[in-house]
């Protein structure tokens, strides 16, 4: 539906580049639109969310240190001084090392353990928090991305099911949290999307074949899927959504075997 989210604002945090589903999220509010600041990670993705970013005309573009709290606090003032409010919150930041998506869950270090729950799961907080006095203002929406590794044992998923699942439960507290000031916060929750970053996970590609096989749906899933589930739950046809968990993988969720 177009015009949804005319006059809307909103901060993405997570694209990377153009196959991230916060930059197909973020492309499907502009479009319906949205105006939208974002933000970035370190010198080595600058440049490609920057060309991103102001491919829609974006009025800021800001670096974010997710595990400090007060570059949090910054990005957060910044996005809405730039776009004059807060509206809405995309967040889709996740990581693990590489070495921890691999081999045994069991093996994972207790520093990397924490910080994959840090940059998983309280960044979620960490930016909630800040957000809450502008989304206050509008009754506004955050939503975050998970998946169901965070619920089942994946194999190779690992120290990444640990933190998706601290996510999925850091998510309803908030809305808890949040709800009484009209703010609603929700999760889409994909099947495997070919991104970059779930090429790290290996054997992603047979996680890929056996949703298609067995899903009810029996097919792939792709990041446009997931921004248009995203759009809904940050639009006012959800305004009576939250705490939520929607699955956006084919049905597979639903499957026992």
């Amino acid at each position: 539906m177009k015009g949804r989210f005319e006059g809307k604002r909103g901060l993405v945090l997570g694209v990377a580049n153009k196959r991230s589903i916060a930059w197909s999220v973020a492309r499907r509010l502009a479009d319906e639109g949205a105006t939208m600041a974002f933000t970035f990670q370190g010198e080595r993705i600058e440049a490609n969310v920057r060309e991103l970013a102001e491919s829609i005309s974006s009025p800021l573009i800001t670096p974010c240190d997710v595990r400090q709290d007060e570059d949090c606090t910054r990005a957060v003032a910044e996005a809405a001084a730039a776009l004059g409010g807060l509206d809405f919150v995309v967040h889709s930041v996740a990581f693990a090392a590489a070495e921890d998506l691999e081999g045994r869950f069991i093996d994972t270090p207790r520093d990397r353990f924490w910080m994959a729950i840090d940059v998983s799961a309280y960044s979620l907080v960490a930016i909630a928090r800040a957000a809450e006095p502008h989304l206050a203002e509008t009754g506004g929406s955050i939503v975050t991305m998970t998946y169901l590794g965070g619920e089942r044992a994946v194999p190779h998923y690992n120290v990444m099911g640990v933190a998706k699942a601290t996510l999925d439960a850091s998510m309803r507290y908030l809305a808890w949290d949040l709800g009484a000031e009209g703010i609603r916060v929700n999760a889409v929750s994909a099947g495997p999307v070919r991104t970059l970053a779930a090429r790290s996970i290996a054997g992603f590609s047979t996680m890929e074949a056996i949703v298609a096989e067995r899903a009810p749906l029996r097919r792939h899933i792709d990041a446009e899927d997931v921004a248009a589930a995203s759009a809904y739950l940050l639009s006012a046809d959800a305004r009576n959504v939250s705490g939520t968990i929607l699955y956006v993988d084919s049905g597979y969720h639903a499957m026992g075997m």
